[in-house]
């Protein structure tokens, strides 16, 4: 009776693309009710990079003629628009799982999750904080976020052999990651960029910086171990569940039959290919500024590759990647309608009409307040410019000053910004939590409702850590 209460219980909650669809509408609405307007921007050159910031105090409407106001064509034709805006991730979400599903279906991947089990078994509590906190620190030293892209597909099926779920194995992966973004120590994409643009010495502050990380991340591990403990008790508890995996493991998804799988001289090379594979994809982002073109041409190599040493004929070799790639429609076709909403915002010019408005609703408030503020304007707009680099440029010229005229240091100013930007990537449909769910076959409503409650704690930790700030002066 439970079981079936809590099915009725999710059945309420809306499908994925009915939420997108209404919240395109609401932007379509906007675009009737905002007047259009716009910022002036200059070229400036931040640590040697020219980035456009905004002027502040250049806000200034725009004749309504120059924008456009979302007609019914309009409306039903932006969702085929935010598919060509977001088809670069579209296409690596169908190119990667199609290669990925490849080595999959050789067994090696099931060769290896025994062997991990064999070494792990008993040990997931010491194995899962270590990983979760690799990931944290590279995004938080580094700013790795897309070089973690490979690792999605290995970590869901770890979750499953593990004796978890799909969400639990995604999450050591993207939580680790977005937790340490959110909480960056000196993370060159949004600390360095935003401290360099407040006019304030680079890396600052590091010892608070230090003190978030590890707060941060040990409420992420305290949520993420809870969830798993759950399953482990009541696997009816998964909010996926095992059977929702969109790449089936071949040969099964129980932990005694994977244990039984046996470790071949194939499979080593299979995996060997693998590895080499994550190294290269990393080496090309870190060293030589791949974008994703380079690594879906890395991963499809990889998974042709890994099928013609398993012995494959060419037809099998389509007929696998195709498979592969279907499993994955949800959420390739998730990211670019969630896209949508973006593109009506700023077809009607009102997206720097909704920054000047969150904007001017700072001033005047207290110290204490007015951190608040920050926060909560740089969580809403992250959804409308989900780049942190983008963000700091659009928003820090304009906090900054408002910053020194309500009391707050510039310090606060980019934390604010970091702890907004950070958290939202993992709400807002159009920031990359949509890739990464697409990536491991994770429906975005189900992460929702594992990350929403967590989102809440979060944040209101956010509000004490900034709190906190400003009661220090710093």
């Amino acid at each position: 009776m439970s079981v079936e209460k809590k099915e009725k219980k999710r059945a309420r909650v809306p499908h994925t693309f009915v939420l997108l669809f209404f919240l395109a509408l609401f932007a379509a609405i906007l675009t009737w009710v905002l007047p259009p307007g716009q910022y002036q921007y200059e070229r400036v050159d931040v640590n040697g990079t020219m980035r456009n910031l905004v002027v502040p105090g250049s806000y200034t409407t725009i004749d309504p003629s120059e924008a456009k106001q979302a007609g019914i064509i309009d409306f039903f034709g932006s969702f085929h628009k935010g598919l060509i805006a977001a088809a670069d991730v579209v296409m690596l979400i169908f190119l990667v799982n199609g290669a990925f599903g490849m080595v999959i279906k050789t067994g090696a991947f099931n060769a290896l999750l025994a062997n991990l089990l064999k070494t792990f078994k008993g040990k997931d509590k010491i194995l899962v904080p270590i990983m979760f906190l690799v990931f944290a620190l590279g995004s938080s030293l580094f700013g790795m976020l897309n070089e973690y892209n490979g690792f999605y597909p290995i970590f869901v099926g770890l979750g499953i052999a593990l004796g978890y779920d799909p969400l639990f194995g995604m999450a050591i992966v993207g939580l680790g990651a977005y937790t340490g973004f959110m909480s960056s120590i000196m993370n060159p994409y949004t600390v360095v960029v935003a401290q360099s643009i407040a006019g304030i010495p680079l890396y600052s502050n590091t010892p608070f910086r230090i003190a978030c990380f590890i707060l941060f991340c040990s409420i992420s591990i305290f949520w993420l171990l809870r969830y798993g403990s759950k399953i482990k008790k009541d696997p009816s508890a998964s909010i996926v569940g095992i059977h929702d995996l969109s790449i089936k493991l071949d040969g099964g998804t129980d932990q005694n039959e994977l244990m039984g799988v046996a470790m071949t001289s194939k499979h080593k090379i299979i995996l060997g290919v693998v590895l080499l594979a994550l190294v290269w994809i990393i080496y090309g982002s870190v060293k030589q500024s791949w974008g994703m073109i380079q690594l879906t041409a890395v991963f499809v190599f990889m998974g042709i590759l890994a099928a013609v040493i398993d012995g494959w004929n060419v037809d099998r070799i389509a007929k696998e990647f195709l498979e592969g790639a279907r499993s994955v429609a949800f959420g390739a076709l998730v990211t670019g309608i969630a896209r949508a909403t973006l593109v009506l915002l700023q077809e009607g010019m009102i997206v720097d009409t909704i920054i000047n408005g969150l904007v001017s609703n700072l001033e005047g408030l207290p110290p204490l307040l007015a951190a608040q503020g920050m926060l909560v304007v740089q969580t809403l707009f992250n959804f409308i410019v989900p780049s942190g680099s983008g963000q700091a440029a659009t928003t820090i010229p304009i906090l900054a000053p408002i910053g020194d005229i309500l009391g707050l240091t510039r310090e606060t100013v980019v934390l604010a910004f970091q702890f907004g930007d950070g958290l939202s990537n993992m709400l807002w449909p159009t920031c990359g939590i949509t890739v990464i769910c697409g990536l491991s076959g994770i429906p975005y409503d189900r992460w929702l409702r594992f990350f929403i409650p967590l989102f809440g704690i979060m944040f209101v930790t956010q509000m004490i850590m900034l709190s906190i700030a400003v009661m220090l002066g710093i």
